[in-house]
């Protein structure tokens, strides 16, 4: 038997999306990682073994502007380019791919660790190294580094170093949390497997082995909808195991899940219920696809009341927005619905603290095992959510090798470097401006060759009955000064329009009623009617506006979306299925629904100029929309005369390395592998191809340029260090948007 010491920085354990992402985080930061993944592929649930949906912040598209940048940004933008239609073994690739970009990461697949070397007493414990056997080659490899990332989602490094955990739900006063049980208990969530189908274009028998189980004698025909053309994550409900140790009963768990599954199948071909003589198993899965166990605990344990009040930290690293989504203990046997569904107004906030242990001190930890409350953990357990801490994770371990301190000092003593390293590489703190004092940009004068300052969206394709309030929000900055809606009546009649404010900068529904205001409004079609309203508010920010319902009116829709302006339709309405889900309805996030207006946002004109758009806005701080767009836009894109976005200093500076965030719509709903298909496989509103010229003796030189991009954030060193007191970013194409967009430019020397 072959044995080896890998020594290293950093050694992350686990090769989910939280692992990935912390050892790709860690490594482009100079560290040297081991990342080690106990099965032959990357992703974790969301691989080919186990086929899950990487979820997350935008909840399905509940929440606007939600969709995570940084690491995980990248993941959906390269799978959409190279997987448009959701390959299971595509998106494996993606995920190995961008693992082995980095040469700081040595990856050890197969490699399952069961022993870890740790002392010290029970408060004050540090982990020496851990051991893995590699299987298949018969190796036994010991790891040792001055940091450990705990991403395994069982929790076993943790554990078997003494890291304080919990298992199963805390009781309701602990916490205050109404939606914790009277009594703390031991049950979690269930694990799940999947199957998928396809037409054969033939007639298909299918005869069930003998483990499958009657479901007909089960609740499940009762309570849970089948359909013989779902697969995949749409059967989400096949469920079980909450009320046993999903570690130690996982092979009970997976027999019972696969008599279902078996049993179900021959449910939809043999009981001459459904249209099924054609379809066929394509793939079942074997593997389990836990959702819960240990959760370690940190210096702060996050819960129910921080996720609905989107309570703001001094030390947040990360953000979720999925909702706090809880399943009955019985999972596919409860006669309760498959699960209940808790939103807050928005995305919320994840701690520093809650990512390491309180206990083992060279111990972070990432993915679903956080130190979360039960009912927290309802949300933050989503793969994309968890793709981010272990951004947040892969960071701190970077910055506390670097620095020779352990997590908790890092807390304590560097805690502004480590959020502003997380917005320098491109990950997202909402609500965080960048205040790096090495950035030059920070410090120059911004013109451009145009900005959009008429806020327009006037090229209607189709007419929208006003059958039920509709909202549309739009940035104000620095005041709003009247808007003409387009519109058909039936008959005379009166529009009544409400402004709201957010609230919150992160948060895109209704709050506060600002002013009413009523039009009146003649017979006929296609008019624009001139709404006369005010409203200067102390800081630019959002508006809300809700045009009430009217029969008798109908607005316009338009084809041609404009960046920073929503449109919505009220109503209840469920967020994954009308079948299975109490998704608290009455929920402002919930009531106001873009779905009818994806791309297709209501024509208005807004009767007075705008500064939402200007150049200054790429160095105000911020990479992503926060009450407000926060990006410059041109006035349009000719091809006859480029846009450009230039950056002027008093006097000349050194520049080395330049940084641009182009707009990649993180409003748009990204998804790994099925659910849903956009028509595109490039965020239109990303940048194609662009110049990067510095002025040198009165004469503009190309330094950089990027060609069919297809990426949100670009970083370019230069052969050499350049003096100029100008630079500027030339827009020639981009992949569809009539403007160019640009959020953020850094320089450094």
């Amino acid at each position: 038997m072959r044995q080896e010491v890998i020594i290293s920085d950093i050694t992350v354990v686990g090769g989910g999306l939280a692992g990935v992402s912390a050892a790709v985080a860690a490594a482009r930061l100079g560290r040297s990682v081991s990342l080690i993944q106990n099965r032959p592929v990357l992703g974790g649930n969301s691989s080919s073994e186990v086929r899950v949906w990487v979820c997350g912040a935008t909840a399905h598209g509940t929440n606007r502007y939600a969709r995570e940048t940084g690491i995980m940004g990248e993941l959906f933008l390269e799978n959409q380019y190279c997987n448009i239609d959701g390959n299971p073994y595509i998106w494996d690739m993606v995920l190995l791919e961008t693992v082995r970009a980095e040469p700081n990461i040595r990856l050890f697949l197969n490699t399952d660790v069961h022993e870890v070397e740790a002392d010290g007493d029970t408060d004050n414990r540090v982990i020496r190294s851990v051991t893995g056997w590699m299987m298949g080659s018969e190796q036994r490899i010991r790891f040792e580094s001055g940091m450990f990332l705990d991403c395994s989602g069982d929790g076993l490094v943790g554990f078997l170093a003494g890291a304080k955990h919990r298992i199963g739900r805390e009781a309701r006063e602990e916490y205050n949390e109404d939606w914790a049980p009277p009594v703390a208990d031991d049950i979690t969530l269930g694990s799940t497997m999947f199957f998928y189908t396809k037409d054969a274009g033939h007639q298909v028998k299918f005869i069930p082995p003998s483990f499958a189980k009657d479901i007909t004698k089960t609740t499940i025909p009762m309570t849970r909808v089948i359909r013989s053309g779902d697969n995949g994550c749409a059967y989400w409900w096949i469920e079980w195991g909450g009320e046993m140790d999903t570690v130690l009963d996982n092979e009970r768990i997976r027999d019972e899940l696969w008599a279902v599954i078996y049993g179900l199948w021959d449910y939809i071909k043999n009981s001459g219920n459904f249209n099924a003589d054609n379809m066929t198993l394509e793939w079942v899965g074997s593997i389990p696809g836990k959702r819960e166990y240990r959760r370690f605990i940190g210096d702060y344990m996050l819960n129910q009341n921080d996720i609905v009040a989107q309570r703001e930290f001094e030390d947040g690293v990360a953000f979720g927005g999925w909702s706090i989504d809880l399943h009955p203990p019985q999972g596919m046997y409860s006669t309760e619905s498959g699960s209940k569904h808790l939103h807050a107004d928005g995305v919320y906030h994840i701690p520093f603290r809650s990512l390491y242990s309180v206990n083992v001190n060279n111990l972070i930890m990432a993915g679903r095992n956080i130190s979360a409350s039960h009912v927290a953990f309802g949300t933050t357990r989503v793969m994309a959510t968890c793709a981010v801490i272990g951004e947040a994770a892969g960071t701190g371990a970077a910055l506390c090798a670097e620095k020779g301190v352990v997590p908790r000092e890092l807390y304590q003593t560097h805690l502004r470097e480590l959020q502003q390293t997380l917005l320098h590489q491109g990950a997202s703190i909402i609500g965080l401006r960048n205040d790096d004092v090495t950035d030059l940009a920070r410090s120059a004068k911004l013109k451009a060759s145009s900005t959009l300052t008429q806020l327009v969206v006037e090229k209607p394709i189709e007419t929208y009955p006003l059958a039920s309030d509709t909202g549309l929000l739009l940035p104000v900055d620095p005041e709003l000064n009247g808007i003409a809606l387009f519109v058909d009546a039936a008959e005379n009649t009166t529009l009544e329009l409400e402004l709201w404010d957010t609230g919150r900068g992160e948060n895109y529904v209704p709050h506060t009623k600002q002013l009413a205001t009523l039009t009146p409004v003649t017979k006929g079609t296609g008019q624009h009617v001139i709404v006369n309203l005010h409203w200067k508010p102390t800081t630019p920010q959002n508006a809300f506006l809700v045009v009430k319902a009217n029969e008798r009116l109908a607005l316009h829709l338009s084809d041609e979306s404009q960046f920073g302006v929503l449109s919505f339709a009220k109503g209840p309405r469920p967020v994954v299925s009308p079948d299975l889900g109490d998704h608290q309805p009455s929920q402002p996030v919930v009531q106001w629904n873009m779905r009818p207006f994806n791309r297709k946002p209501i024509c208005f004109r807004l009767l007075s100029p705008t500064q939402a758009y200007a150049a200054e806005k790429v160095i105000d701080g911020y990479h992503r929309p926060f009450a407000g767009p926060h990006l410059w836009s041109s006035d349009s894109l000719r091809k006859d005369s480029p846009e450009w976005l230039e950056l002027n200093w008093p006097a000349p500076v050194s520049i080395r390395t330049v940084h641009i965030t182009f707009n990649d719509d993180v409003n748009e709903d990204l998804i790994n592998l099925h659910h849903h298909r956009t028509t595109f496989e490039v965020i239109p509103e990303l940048v194609k191809d662009y110049l990067v010229q510095v002025d040198v003796d009165g004469e503009w030189i190309t330094v950089a340029e990027g060609k069919n991009n297809r990426k949100r954030r670009v970083v370019h060193s230069l052969d050499q260090l350049v003096s100029s007191d100008r630079l500027r970013v030339v827009v020639e194409a981009t992949n569809g948007c009539p403007r160019a967009e640009i959020f953020e430019i850094r320089v450094y020397e």
